[in-house]
């Protein structure tokens, strides 16, 4: 028993006694802990002590922000500030203005065969209710077009047109030439203005397939009513459309027009592009439509073995020969027309003899009756008169310049 009480008594005494010493030690260290304290500051000085904080840390923020704006002598932009909490800034931001590389643009919007379609713009035709604005029109109201808007690239040719291609489109590609300003009014056919955009064009399209990408080029006031493509010519590497079609694809004696091609990329269509632009300074104050009238039979074309198709202006057509059959039409362009309040008003009425074509009933459609109300204000003997002119001495093309 008295084992057992020991046993139970010591294990109690070692308790209190620990608890003792853990008492004292706290005391201990609780009143060095005021005595620092007290020496630091009083306990009754609490809330001056916070004061003098706030204090400090305000002039502080005052003090830096006067440095600052001594630097930058004016109030900071965000973008600077933005800058200067993240170096990288100025880059990204940079890079969000940067115009994009032809080549990614032709990426972006070609097809699996590497394909894309393309129209060039500048300001005149870009302004709203403007050609593109009717351009866009036959894509939506076209019978299995509006897909095609997709692999549509816009090459702007001056800076207005390149805004508002942005604003409509999302692939824009800017072609602004250095000296020339393809801006303000409309470039008036064979005007300087007019010859240095078309030949400008040729060598762009060389370019484009250079890097390896058959293109459909379009005018932008040809109006897209069904997809083209099928009525391609599969082996052909150049095709074009017409202002008058003899009856053969293949007849040299065609008349081409250069506003709707169809050209895909290998070395024949590049060799060709190249001596085609070269060939401007043989012929000097034509435009790329007749020199491809004088280049089409020579050796050169045939020794690098160019497979040319000119496209049945049934399909094709245009107020120079308009398509005769609504049910075959892919596309009509508004050439054979001069000035622009003359080519809207045209143009106006074939989108809606379109909708009004399509309106119909499947016989009524199939009866063939229906027929273009256009060319009204296009000029068809203006082109006559300018035929005259320039196509006299077809036959015997200019030789080269003295310059």
């Amino acid at each position: 028993m008295v084992g057992m009480n020991l046993s139970h008594r010591l294990p109690s005494r070692l308790k209190t006694m620990t608890k003792l010493h853990v008492s004292s030690l706290d005391a201990k260290r609780s009143s060095s802990v005021s005595a620092v304290s007290s020496f630091i500051m009083p306990p009754c000085s609490r809330p001056l002590r916070r004061a003098v904080i706030y204090i400090v840390a305000i002039s502080i923020s005052i003090f830096v922000l006067y440095r600052s704006l001594d630097s930058l002598d004016a109030v900071p932009s965000s973008s600077s500030i933005f800058s200067r909490i993240f170096p990288s800034f100025d880059s990204f931001q940079s890079l969000e203005l940067e115009e994009p590389k032809l080549e990614d643009v032709l990426r972006r919007a070609a097809t699996r065969d590497n394909t894309v379609i393309l129209t060039t713009l500048n300001e005149a035709w870009a302004a709203p209710g403007s050609v593109i604005d009717l351009f866009f029109e036959s894509f939506r109201i076209g019978e299995g077009t509006s897909m095609l808007l997709n692999h549509l690239v816009i090459i702007a040719l001056d800076a207005k047109a390149y805004s508002r291609c942005r604003e409509l489109h999302k692939h824009c590609f800017s072609l602004e030439t250095e000296g020339v300003d393809f801006s303000g009014k409309e470039a008036y056919f064979m005007t300087r203005s007019y010859l240095k955009m078309m030949w400008r064009r040729i060598d762009f399209l060389r370019s484009v397939l250079e890097l390896g990408y058959n293109f459909v080029f379009t005018d932008a006031d040809v109006m897209w009513f069904r997809n083209p493509f099928t009525r391609f010519y599969r082996y052909a590497d150049f095709q074009i459309a017409c202002d008058h079609y003899l009856g053969r694809s293949n007849d040299l004696e065609n008349r081409p027009n250069g506003g709707f091609s169809f050209v895909r990329s290998n070395n024949r269509t590049i060799l060709f592009y190249k001596y085609w632009y070269a060939s401007r300074i043989r012929y000097s104050g034509y435009h790329d439509q007749d020199v491809l009238n004088f280049i089409k039979r020579e050796p050169f074309v045939f020794r690098i073995g160019l497979r040319i198709r000119f496209l049945n202006t049934a399909y094709f057509g245009g107020l120079c020969e308009p398509s005769k059959d609504m049910n075959l039409v892919r596309t009509m362009h508004a050439n054979c027309c001069f000035g622009m309040d003359s080519k809207l008003h045209d143009l106006r009425i074939m989108l809606q003899d379109w909708r009004d074509f399509m309106a119909l009933p499947l016989h009524l459609k199939q009866e063939s009756g229906f027929s273009w109300k256009v060319p009204q204000n296009c000029s068809l003997d203006s082109l006559r008169r300018y035929d005259e002119s320039m196509y006299e001495e077809e036959s015997e093309p200019p030789g080269e310049s003295q310059e």
